[in-house]
């Protein structure tokens, strides 16, 4: 046990150790130093509703996140895709009761927001390539036919 004293400051700088219970695991302070996102709010409040639940719910509750979370990886195994769908909603169910979970979906949820804004970046940059191709390839056609079938420029 250590002679300190309790930091003085918000939650979210105090250590783990030093957090009263009624805070709650917080596990995305831990993460970063960037405030909470949306998404984690959210998913802090479904926790703190979560807790208040009979002990055998919270039990049937994670054993079916589990199943699901088995069943997402099963499915992804031999074929992308459906899979890569459920694997999000399992850890989603254990991430109520277990902060492990929380972390890694919090990350997945990152990964997520990133590959959605690279997908929207690289769209709008393969519009403006095929709208400059596209006028690229009309003058190109007009100077041909004017210069191979010797078109009479009005002067």
């Amino acid at each position: 046990m250590t002679d300190r004293a309790p930091t003085k400051g918000p939650p979210n700088k105090r250590p783990p150790s030093e957090r009263p219970p009624s805070e709650g695991p917080l596990v995305e302070h831990r993460l970063t130093e960037r405030p909470p996102s949306d998404f984690q709010l959210r998913l802090a409040q479904r926790r703190a509703r979560h807790r208040g639940r009979s002990r055998p719910y919270r039990v049937g509750y994670a054993m079916a996140g589990i199943l699901v979370t088995l069943a997402g990886v099963i499915m992804w195994g031999p074929v992308p895709g459906p899979g890569t769908l459920v694997i999000p909603l399992g850890l989603a169910m254990l991430a109520l009761e277990f902060a492990w979970a929380e972390r890694l979906l919090i990350r997945v949820h990152d990964y997520i927001e990133r590959a959605r804004g690279s997908v929207i970046r690289s769209r709008r940059a393969r519009i403006a390539v095929v709208v400059a191709g596209t006028v690229g390839a009309l003058a190109a056609s007009a100077a041909a036919a004017i210069f191979i079938w010797d078109i009479p420029l009005p002067v």
